[in-house]
């Protein structure tokens, strides 16, 4: 199993958007925005390369040095196999 933190998200959406547009959307927002693209490029090139699998994006999981921290609300937010 492979787990990516994305942890710049909103510098992500402000370099594509600018910065006052930004500054209008929330935190979550960007994060889940970012997450949508990052799993759809990924998808996209595990395909290529024949790969099977299934990716999900969970909301509710936090890396902590060398622990991950499960939050009482846990959910599944995007669900996708390939």
């Amino acid at each position: 199993m492979i787990l990516l933190n994305i942890s710049n998200s909103s510098e992500v959406i402000a370099s594509k958007v600018g910065k006052f547009l930004e500054s209008l959307t929330p935190d979550g927002l960007d994060q889940a925005t970012v997450e949508d693209i990052v799993v759809s490029k990924l998808i996209e090139n595990l395909k290529a390369e024949g790969i099977k699998g299934e990716v999900a994006t969970v909301k509710g999981l936090e890396l902590q040095a060398d622990d991950i921290v499960m939050h009482d609300a846990m959910r599944v937010r995007r669900r996708e196999r390939f």
